[in-house]
């Protein structure tokens, strides 16, 4: 066998062993990774109504909350839109509709991988926020 045969079996065999150490680790570990994003359009929080950077600062600094009965409950995801997690893994916030006698449409949903959805039409559709834009 050649130089440069061996060289690339043990080339291959150590991304193998790289790529089986960091799976092995993120099991062990419980460390939970971002869901996939399939087919939910992101934007950047600055393109979202000024409430919904309310609503996040709020989340960010754990409140108070405008709805203190309804943000921060489980978001069950039953219209199937976000990306399949186990039930708890979504938190749904309010974003204020201006002139809206009550919580109105729009929302806030973040997720334990700390992904945050936007909804202006109560969970018709999402966005995926980016809120370092």
């Amino acid at each position: 066998m050649g130089s440069s045969r061996r060289i690339t079996i043990a080339l291959v065999g150590l991304v193998v062993l790289v790529l089986a150490g960091w799976f092995t680790q993120s099991q062990l570990t419980g460390e939970q990774q971002p869901p996939p994003v399939s087919g939910v359009p992101e934007r950047a929080l600055t393109e979202l109504p000024p409430e919904a950077g309310d609503t996040w600062r709020l989340i960010e600094e754990g409140g108070p909350f405008p709805y203190p009965e309804d943000d921060g409950k489980v978001f069950g995801n039953r219209e199937g839109l976000l990306p399949d997690q186990d039930r708890g893994y979504y938190h749904e916030y309010t974003v204020e509709t201006p002139g809206s006698d009550d919580r109105g449409a729009r929302r806030l949903v973040t997720g334990d991988a700390d992904e945050v959805y936007y909804t202006a039409d109560h969970y018709e559709s999402f966005v995926r926020v980016d809120i370092t834009r």
